[in-house]
């Protein structure tokens, strides 16, 4: 036993688990003697629980000897995992699962040592201090390579910062791994949009359509400009007004176009009465 893995009956484990995990998650490991897979577990939980040195601590319980605290927790079968965090229980395993998999389980629970500098960051970029945003979720990112919503902040701002060959390379770095998917493609659809974008002025772009309404490339550009600035609405209803003129134009740049809008606003709950609206719409107009 060490400082971070313990036996714990239930005489301590108000004490050894509940108070303990106000101050670190803690893991209970419910195992007996005679449960084979629970001997290739608890080794594995024990080594890991060394190796990240406090950031977890691992609780021990025979789950034979403590018949009670199995009854209380729901144990079905063993080894059964159960993650503790400010005394409650917030998470769950069971059975030996292979050790990449239990590491992905601790990244979930345990916070990044990286999330103050992340907070300080996301900080910067809410005061408008955009370069200092960068540099300070750049430390993050160094000081813990794996939290992925570091990487994704970043993005954010190097999009917001026009920087469009960094957060196409870093999307490109973390689209296999990141598990925020929803986020992960509503960056993506914004990367596309920025670069269709081309830095056009909506004004002008707007007196040229008013001059020719059916030059479908300026209502596309348009469109884009509109979904840069934030003006969804204007960009939704461009982009449906090329479908209706011609859908199949362009390789139905206008239908593809919304549907990356939608990728890109899905994420964002404040959005979903406007994409169902535009959704709608672009289903009777194709229909």
């Amino acid at each position: 036993m060490t400082a971070h893995s313990y036996d714990v009956s239930v005489a301590d484990f108000d004490e050894k688990v509940l108070a303990a995990s106000q101050q670190a998650p803690v893991l209970v490991d419910f195992w007996a003697p005679w449960c084979q897979p629970c001997r290739i577990l608890k080794p594995l939980l024990e080594k890991l629980a060394a190796e990240y040195g406090g950031r977890f601590i691992l609780a021990k319980v025979n789950s034979d000897e403590n018949q009670e605290l199995s009854q209380q927790y729901g144990v079905r079968g063993i080894p059964a995992v159960k993650a503790f965090v400010g005394g409650q229980l917030v998470d769950e395993f069971t059975g030996a699962l292979p050790e990449p998999q239990i590491r992905e389980f601790l990244e979930r629970l345990i916070p990044s040592p990286a999330e103050p500098l992340r907070r300080e960051a996301l900080a910067a970029h809410a005061r408008g201090d955009l370069d200092g945003a960068r540099k300070t979720m750049a430390e993050a990112i160094n000081l813990d390579p794996r939290n992925d919503n570091s990487y994704l902040d970043y993005i954010e701002m190097s999009l917001d910062a026009g920087v469009l060959d960094e957060a196409k390379e870093l999307l490109d770095a973390v689209a296999d791994r990141a598990r925020d998917k929803a986020r992960l493609a509503s960056l993506q659809a914004r990367l596309q949009l920025a670069q269709a974008g081309g830095g056009a002025d909506a004004a002008e772009l707007r007196a040229r359509l008013a001059a020719n309404p059916a030059d479908l490339e300026t209502r596309l550009a348009l469109a884009n400009a509109l979904a840069l600035a934030q003006d969804y609405r204007g960009a939704f209803e461009n982009l449906l007004e090329i479908v209706r003129r011609d859908r199949k134009w362009n390789d139905e740049a206008g239908r593809k176009t919304m549907l990356t809008l939608f990728s890109l606003l899905s994420a964002q709950p404040q959005y979903d009465d406007l994409i169902r609206e535009f959704r709608v719409q672009l289903s009777r107009t194709l229909n």
